[in-house]
């Protein structure tokens, strides 16, 4: 029996149009910094941690055991995390311009967002065993409002989909990867929609290796682009 397709339809293209999120603004913040480690006076002081109390003002963060730190692994992502929103026409805001400076502080890299859409914060965790694997989101709980809460969780839901789709899910935080805490000042003093992003485990060899490559960097940032377009 002939096809009831007509050729013009056959040669209808089937991919989705370009995505647009002009008039969007989004935020990103690359977690830790370059210099912290030589600065530990600076970032051990305390600032609000967005729930009456106060953390130390950041960390060095964590690193492979080749020693590639997280903060070349955060500040890669961000940068090529960058390139795809600004391509989509988004406005980006960046909570730190460089990766050889010091902080901003942890209540600073919530605050940075407040005239954003969102925030996303860039991470890899550093487990004491090779043997965890998976990324993780956390989301803060409470919110700083009701409606932020709500919105960061769905942000969230949108990233662990968005991420799954190419990386492993820590099974550790249950079926979705989503860890819901209280103590994160980034989150805490966020006024907007936010959620910290462990992309992967940096102890784990297997995750470290992609984690140091250009190639898994940018697939790591066409993931979280595609969970921010999921939640909008």
């Amino acid at each position: 029996m002939p096809s009831s397709t007509s050729p013009a339809a056959q040669d209808t293209p089937t991919t989705d149009p370009a995505v647009d999120l002009s008039g969007r603004t989004i935020a990103i913040d690359p977690g830790h910094n370059g210099g912290n480690a030589s600065h530990p006076n600076k970032i051990a002081r305390p600032v609000p941690d967005g729930r009456g109390g106060t953390k130390a003002c950041n960390t060095t963060g964590t690193a492979t055991d080749t020693d590639y730190p997280e903060t070349d692994f955060n500040w890669g992502v961000a940068q090529k995390l960058e390139r795809e929103l600004e391509d989509a026409g988004a406005e980006v805001v960046m909570s730190r311009d460089d990766n050889t400076g010091v902080g901003p502080c942890v209540d600073e890299r919530g605050t940075f967002a407040d005239d954003a859409d969102l925030m996303v914060s860039i991470h890899a965790n550093g487990s004491e065993s090779a043997t965890p694997k998976g990324f993780h989101v956390i989301v803060a709980e409470p919110g700083s409002s009701e409606a932020v809460e709500d919105d960061s969780n769905r942000l969230a839901d949108a990233m662990s989909k968005a991420l799954a789709d190419q990386f492993t899910p820590n099974s550790a935080y249950g079926k979705n990867a989503i860890s819901r805490r209280p103590d994160l000042a980034g989150l805490n003093n966020a006024s907007v929609p936010a959620v910290i992003v462990e992309c992967g485990e940096m102890r784990n060899p297997d995750e470290a290796e992609t984690m140091e490559s250009k190639s898994g960097q940018q697939k790591y940032a066409e993931a979280l682009m595609q969970g921010i377009v999921d939640w909008y």
